[in-house]
C-alpha cells in the first residue's frame, strides 16, 4: 500500500501533516508527532508582533487609556502571553531538523511585510524545509476595498518568495469574494502551496466584567466540507500544491479530501482532542479502506472526485445546492 504523496516538491510518506499548534511548542512534541505518523510538521506560528522591535511600544500604545473603557480591557494580550521569541523559534527549527526525519515547515503569522523578510531568511538558514505564511487580517476599515486586501497577500508572498529559495505556502481565508481568482493570482506569483483554510477566532464578551475575551473553539468534523468543496474546485486549475485543513478528524475525511484533489491534509483539533496517537489510528483505517476498495496508492485516488472531471462546475454547484435544500425534511 503506497500512501506517499508530494507537497510543495517535498516527498512525504503519507498525506497527514501536523498543522501549526501548541503540539510543536517543544522538540519533544515534534518528535511525538513524527513517531505517531505525521509526514511533516508545521511549526507553531511566529507572530509579526514578536519579530518587530516595536512590539513593546505597540503594547504600550494599545493599552493606554483602556482602564477608562471597560469594553476594551484585555483585548490585546500582554507580551508575556506570546509564544517564545524569534531567537528561540529559530533554535527550535534547528533542533527539529537535527533530531527528526520529517520535513519541518515554519510558520509566520502577520499582516505586513515588516520583519517577515529578515526572519524568512533566518528561518531558511535555520534549516526549515518550507515556510507557511499565515496572513491573519480582518478588515475593519470601511474604506479598504477587496482589491486592496488581496494586494496585502500578494505583496507579502512576492516579498518572501524574493528572499528565500525554500517552498512557500500561503494559508488563505475563506472570505475572499472570489476564491478561484485569488488562488490563480497567488499561483501566478509562484506560491508553492495553498492551504485551505485559515480560521479566524472571533473574540467573545464577558457580560459580568464587560471585557473582551479570547475565544478558541476547536473545529468540528462537519467544517471539513468547506475546504473539501474548494479543493475540489481548484484541483487541476492551479499548479500550487493544495492542503486541506479545518475539520479534518477521521480517515474518511482524509480520503474524501484526497479524492477532491488535496495533496495533504492538516490536523490540529483532532490531535488536541484525541492525542497524537490518533494519527496512527487514521493511517490504519485508511489502509483498511483502500485495501477493501482496491486502491493501491494515494496517487490513484487523488483528484478523482474533483471538479476537473465535470464539464460545467458552476452548474454542478447550483444543482448540488438545489438538491441539498430539497432533500432536507
Amino acid at each position: 500500500m503506497d500512501l506517499s504523496t508530494t507537497y510543495m516538491g517535498l516527498n512525504l510518506k503519507n498525506p497527514l501533516v501536523a498543522a501549526a499548534s501548541p503540539l510543536s511548542y517543544e522538540l519533544a512534541g515534534i518528535k511525538r508527532l513524527e513517531d505517531a505518523g505525521a509526514a511533516a510538521v508545521v511549526m507553531y506560528s511566529l507572530f509579526e508582533e514578536q519579530i518587530c522591535k516595536e512590539a513593546k511600544e505597540l503594547f504600550y500604545y494599545t493599552t493606554q487609556g483602556t482602564e477608562s473603557f471597560a469594553e476594551s480591557l484585555s483585548y490585546f494580550p500582554e507580551p508575556a502571553h506570546y509564544n517564545a521569541g524569534p531567537e528561540e523559534y529559530l533554535e527550535l527549527v534547528r533542533k527539529a531538523k537535527e533530531s527528526t526525519g520529517v520535513p519541518i515547515i515554519a510558520s509566520l503569522n502577520g499582516v505586513s511585510r515588516g520583519g517577515w523578510i529578515e526572519y524568512a531568511r533566518k528561518i531558511e538558514q535555520a534549516g526549515a524545509d518550507a515556510l507557511e505564511l499565515n496572513v491573519y487580517l480582518v478588515p475593519t476599515n470601511m474604506d479598504v476595498t477587496g482589491a486592496e486586501l488581496e494586494a496585502v497577500y500578494l505583496n507579502i508572498l512576492a516579498a518572501v518568495k524574493a528572499c528565500v529559495k525554500i517552498p512557500v505556502a500561503m494559508k488563505l481565508s475563506p472570505f475572499f469574494s472570489s476564491i478561484p481568482n485569488m488562488a490563480r493570482k497567488l499561483d501566478k506569483m509562484n506560491a508553492d502551496a495553498l492551504v485551505l483554510f485559515n480560521r479566524f477566532y472571533q473574540p467573545d464578551i464577558d457580560l459580568e466584567t464587560l471585557e473582551v475575551q479570547p475565544k478558541v473553539q476547536l473545529s468540528e468534523p462537519g467544517t471539513m466540507l468547506l475546504p473539501l468543496r474548494w479543493v475540489a474546485i481548484l484541483c487541476g486549475h492551479v499548479s500550487a500544491s493544495l492542503a486541506a485543513g479545518g475539520g479534518i478528524h477521521t480517515a474518511q475525511d482524509v480520503l474524501k479530501t484526497v479524492m477532491a484533489g488535496a495533496d495533504v491534509t492538516q490536523f490540529c483539533a483532532a490531535l488536541l482532542r484525541n492525542g497524537v496517537g490518533h494519527l496512527g489510528v487514521i493511517l490504519k483505517e485508511m489502509e483498511a479502506w483502500m485495501d477493501e476498495h482496491e486502491y493501491d496508492s494515494i496517487a490513484q485516488m487523488k483528484g478523482s472526485m474533483s471538479h476537473k472531471s465535470v464539464a460545467q462546475p458552476a452548474a454542478f454547484e447550483r444543482a448540488n445546492y438545489m438538491k441539498a435544500l430539497s432533500s432536507y425534511r
